[in-house]
């Protein structure tokens, strides 16, 4: 298996449509669904306190403290699934260990994700990010931070792996936007290597 890689201004991002198969897909959506600590989390947004508009989940080392939106995440302890799909990933990307998953379930086309990016002090800097999706497609946009006519739209399909390194997160924001008309699930992991201060 290979990536396609995408060098584009001031960042870098590296996608593989067919990581797990549709019936491995399934199979982890099915799994993941069901055994897995999901909460719907308060947040802070620009000072004020909201529910986040999707069900998330932080799974990784016990010393994997991460913090954003004024919330901190005290990891769960790996599962044997987790574990496993860690390890498939890591086998990909020499040199890579990831010690940490957060794991996003969009229970619909109305959950989305906002414009950020996964610059907290935790992931050091010029971070790599593997983000597997499962469930529904859904589009994943990213827009430069300085440069306003730099944007992209991906979309992400069942068993579609995507790796944002390099500056990426310096540079640049992503969001999943709301797609009303998705009536389908989808869950995305996002493995990181969270550095302990």
């Amino acid at each position: 298996m290979l990536f396609e890689k995408h060098f584009i201004q001031d960042g870098e991002y590296w996608f593989m449509p067919n990581f797990l198969s549709e019936d491995q897909a399934v199979q982890q959506e099915i799994l993941l669904l069901n055994t897995i600590d999901w909460k719907q989390e308060e947040v802070y947004v620009y000072g004020k306190k909201h529910k986040e508009p999707r069900k998330t989940a932080w799974y990784g080392n016990k010393e994997c403290i991460y913090s954003y939106a004024g919330k901190t995440n005290h990891p769960n302890p790996w599962t044997e699934a987790l574990l496993q799909l860690k390890t498939d990933i890591e086998a990909l990307i020499p040199g890579v260990s990831f010690n940490s998953v957060l794991l996003n379930q969009y229970r619909d086309g109305n959950d989305k994700m906002g414009w950020h990016s996964d610059n907290e002090k935790e992931l050091g800097k010029n971070p790599l990010i593997a983000s597997l999706s499962l469930g529904a497609t859904r589009f994943f946009d990213l827009k430069h931070k300085r440069v306003k006519s730099l944007k992209k739209r991906l979309e992400l399909p069942a068993g579609s792996l995507l790796i944002m390194c390099g500056s990426t997160q310096e540079n640049w924001l992503h969001q999943i936007p709301q797609q009303k008309t998705v009536k389908e699930p989808r869950i995305n992991l996002t493995f990181r290597q969270v550095i302990s201060y």
